[in-house]
């Protein structure tokens, strides 16, 4: 992927070493696990799997820690910043003609764990987007849990997974988001799964978007980077996750879709490039 001469974005919000630690968990560690295979990668709003304790206000730490950063990380950091820039390029002259104004999220960096608006959050949580803030948070060493656990390995796998959470923020700058909790408040547990899938194909579409527009505009890709961002998100299926997990799938609980879903819909989107094509709410089966 051509990254090194981008843009970098100067919504940055650099937590990594803040001194937090690691919250403790309700339930201990076997909850967290479990926590932690479910919501893993790119997942929705956190809030609906709470780990640590919500605080209320939310009272944001200062932008630089205080600890040690691992300075291998700093060039994912530059990359993050480049995608996420790239991002910014993208989604205001799409959302124009649908009469929205495109507000810039912020990319929060952190280790271990962080504070957001939909409460204290472990890295265990994978990459995330929070409505309430409007902000992405992403422990950068998940990345390498990505590639060495995942098998998704390449910047582009990694670009989808910040252009994922991207797309949460334009679902809520939608109204999608509003709709589907509303939805999910007055379903069963089996149907709120249904749309919390929905939700995140689209995402994964929406990312397939902002790809289409980066490689027409600024022609970012390189061979084989399409099959990086096919890979990881099919690495991010919830039946790889669940056979990884427990050696069987339990397709009722799904909550983001099946790696076959999920890759089909990043294609679309980065086929097609309009967000008439990412309607999974009213796709047909």
């Amino acid at each position: 992927m051509r990254w090194e001469g981008g843009r970098r974005s100067s919504n940055i919000e650099d937590r990594r070493g803040g001194g937090f630690g690691r919250p403790l968990a309700v339930g201990g560690g076997a909850a967290s696990l479990v926590v932690a295979l479910l919501v893993m990668l790119l997942g929705g709003d956190p809030s609906d799997v709470q780990i640590g304790t919500r605080t209320s206000p939310y009272s944001q730490p200062g932008t630089g820690g205080s600890g040690n950063v691992d300075p291998q990380q700093e060039k994912l950091k530059d990359f993050a910043s480049v995608v996420l820039a790239d991002t910014e390029d993208t989604w205001p002259g799409l959302l124009e003609p649908q009469g929205v104004r495109y507000v810039q999220p912020r990319l929060v960096l952190f280790s271990d764990a962080v504070q957001s608006a939909c409460g204290m959050q472990e890295s265990a949580v994978g990459p995330f987007y929070c409505p309430g803030d409007q902000k992405v948070y992403l422990d950068l060493t998940f990345f390498d849990e990505l590639e060495s656990r995942f098998g998704a390995p390449g910047d582009f796998g990694r670009a989808y997974v910040i252009a994922h959470e991207v797309g949460h923020h334009v679902q809520n700058l939608l109204g999608v988001s509003r709709k589907v909790q509303s939805l999910r408040n007055r379903t069963s547990e089996e149907q709120a799964n249904q749309l919390s899938v929905l939700t995140e194909l689209q995402a994964d579409c929406f990312a397939g978007i902002w790809a289409h527009h980066a490689q027409k505009e600024r022609n970012i890709l390189e061979q084989g980077d399409v099959e990086e961002g096919l890979g990881a998100a099919s690495a991010v299926g919830d039946d790889t996750l669940q056979k990884r997990a427990r050696g069987y799938v339990v397709p009722e609980s799904f909550t983001h879709g099946s790696a076959a879903q999920r890759m089909t819909w990043f294609k679309r989107g980065l086929e097609q490039g309009t967000l008439e094509a990412c309607d999974t709410f009213n796709a047909r089966r």
